[in-house]
């Protein structure tokens, strides 16, 4: 039987995880369709009530990968409770009657580098180890090269005299790094070519736009979907978004900076959270330091590791003075009811701004 393979969506970052598979593998691979209402609807159908959203939106992936084809499911999601998922995921799948091979990536709950190249020899048994770390160089790459663009491109998109520059070359930067062959040459061009063309987008002088820091449960952050394309939203309000949970930090730099956030937030933190709830308190804690604006926290229902961050957020907010904004999505959000709230979020913080400037 032909080897036919599908992951879950986490935003554009299918675009290298497509790359490398495809590579590594020899197999083919569908993508399926982005993450929309139709998909958390059927993940939702199959899931247990009080499961968190990644989960839900993985399973609508699979089940729309499994109805296009696909008979081989790779998940590699961990770092907190859903790490442990993926079992629960195939004996779901299974239960609908889909035939597959279900491979599992995660191991000491972190996806293992390692399991992947034994996983793919199964699938392809000329693939060798120069060869695996050819391809998974480049996907990082390309994947490293992709955060840094995205960071430029929230960092100063509300600041362009044409902000629709920045969607233009994003939609293009996504495009030359869809080719299935890329090689490392036109990998590290097409970053130099976009870096070069986001840095000559004029910028308005002189202007004082709002600054918000977004942070809060990983997947909620990275993938537009699932929370509803907060920073597209703030951009359009003329605000300047930081945001530092990105599929770079995650695989690389994640490792490394446990022990500085702890260090550094000490005051506020003894002990690790889970998953990313010291980094959410480290990032704002930093931030207040700096002035910024506001600080947007945002999770999936129920992710205890964040769950255990508000209160901690709750009182950097009031020792520094800056309003903080709890949004918590389940797949069936009210989209008015969250619009409603972003929208009175910054008017408030706006005329907290201007009040400031007057004194």
């Amino acid at each position: 039987m032909t080897k036919i393979i599908a992951f879950p969506h986490l935003d554009k970052y299918y675009i290298p995880i497509k790359y490398i598979v495809e590579n590594i593998t020899k197999c083919r691979v569908i993508i399926p369709p982005e993450n929309n209402k139709e998909t958390i609807n059927i993940g939702s159908m199959y899931s247990p009530n009080d499961i968190c959203v990644p989960f839900k939106y993985n399973l609508g992936n699979y089940i729309d990968a499994l109805n296009q084809g696909a008979n081989v499911l790779i998940q590699a999601g961990g770092g907190c409770r859903y790490g442990y998922y993926g079992p629960l995921q195939e004996e779901i799948l299974k239960q609908l009657g889909y035939p597959f091979t279900f491979i599992n990536l995660i191991k000491d709950n972190h996806v293992s580098i390692t399991k992947l190249y034994k996983e793919a020899k199964k699938l392809n048994s000329k693939l060798n180890i120069f060869t695996y770390i050819h391809y998974l160089f480049k996907g990082i790459l390309i994947i490293i090269f992709m955060d840094k663009l995205n960071k430029y491109k929230r960092e100063h998109q509300a600041l362009a005299v044409n902000p629709e520059f920045f969607n233009i070359n994003y939609k293009k930067i996504l495009n030359a790094y869809s080719k299935s062959k890329i090689s490392l040459k036109d990998i590290i061009k097409i970053y130099y070519k976009y870096k070069k063309q986001y840095k000559e987008i004029p910028l308005k002088e002189n202007e004082d736009n709002l600054k918000i820091l977004i942070i809060g449960e990983l997947y909620t952050l990275m993938d537009s979907e699932a929370n509803n394309h907060l920073e597209d939203n703030l951009i359009d309000n003329d605000c300047i978004v930081y945001r530092y949970t990105d599929l770079t930090y995650l695989l690389l730099k994640k490792r490394f900076m446990k022990h500085k956030m702890l260090l550094k937030s000490k005051k506020y933190l003894k002990y690790a959270l889970g998953a990313d709830g010291e980094k959410s308190v480290y990032h704002a804690l930093e931030h207040c330091k700096k002035g910024i604006d506001g600080i947007i926290h945002i999770k999936s229902y129920g992710c205890v590791p964040e769950i255990n961050a508000i209160p901690i957020l709750n009182q950097i907010s009031n020792d520094y003075h800056v309003p903080i904004l709890y949004l918590s999505y389940d797949g069936q959000n009210n989209i008015a009811n969250i619009d409603t709230k972003l929208e009175a979020f910054n008017d408030m913080l706006k005329a907290k701004k201007q009040t400031k400037n007057k004194f």
